[in-house]
């Protein structure tokens, strides 16, 4: 087994880290790359989108050829994607009014709607132990200028809220988180994800 973490911009050592983590926790065998080019990226099984800044993201996915070959490998082959924070927003068909401002261009993978910074800036990022669906007990979640998902529809299920705002969602092959599973410690998000290959 082999997952990528899209390369360009954000956390990409820290998903590394967490998925080799998560690979040998669990027994199985498999390495995690980081992915900047197409060649990389036909060479996965699976692949996580990680925070960072979602437009910047969207941009330099365009302009590395990767955007197409994504959504083609997710819809035509049901590779499993995990975006978290601005790969949940990417991955959802909705960003509201502050993705049609600054251009982001949408994987529109989630029938989800997201709001960008949803729970402010940088400063008011936070942590809180959220209850997930699936997991027996609480998971440590951060916050950092995170979006929320507003709605869900069609096949996309909430798995986890904070207060009464939707941070985990599922659709098939696909999990939108918004805050950030690799810098809890906690693997259960990562392995649950693997599961999925």
């Amino acid at each position: 087994m082999r997952v990528g973490v899209i390369g360009v911009q954000g956390d990409v050592s820290e998903h590394v880290e967490a998925v080799a983590r998560a690979m040998h926790d669990a027994g199985k065998a498999g390495d995690a790359i980081a992915v900047r080019r197409r060649e990389e990226l036909d060479r996965v099984d699976a692949l996580t989108i990680p925070g960072g800044e979602s437009t910047t993201i969207s941009k330099l996915l365009v302009k590395l050829g990767l955007f197409d070959d994504i959504v083609r490998r997710a819809t035509a082959e049901a590779m499993p994607i995990m975006g978290t924070c601005a790969g949940c927003i990417l991955l959802a068909k909705d960003a509201g009014i502050q993705a049609d401002k600054t251009k982001t261009k949408l994987l529109g993978l989630m029938d989800m709607a997201v709001d960008r910074n949803a729970f402010g800036r940088q400063r008011e990022s936070f942590e809180a132990d959220i209850e997930v669906e699936g997991l027996d007990t609480p998971f440590h979640s951060i916050f950092i200028r995170a979006p929320a998902i507003l709605r869900a529809w069609g096949d996309c299920t909430p798995l986890a809220r904070y207060k009464d705002r939707i941070v985990l969602a599922r659709q098939n092959n696909l999990i939108g988180a918004a805050f950030h599973p690799e810098l809890s410690g906690d693997l259960r998000i990562h392995r649950w994800f693997l599961d999925l290959v």
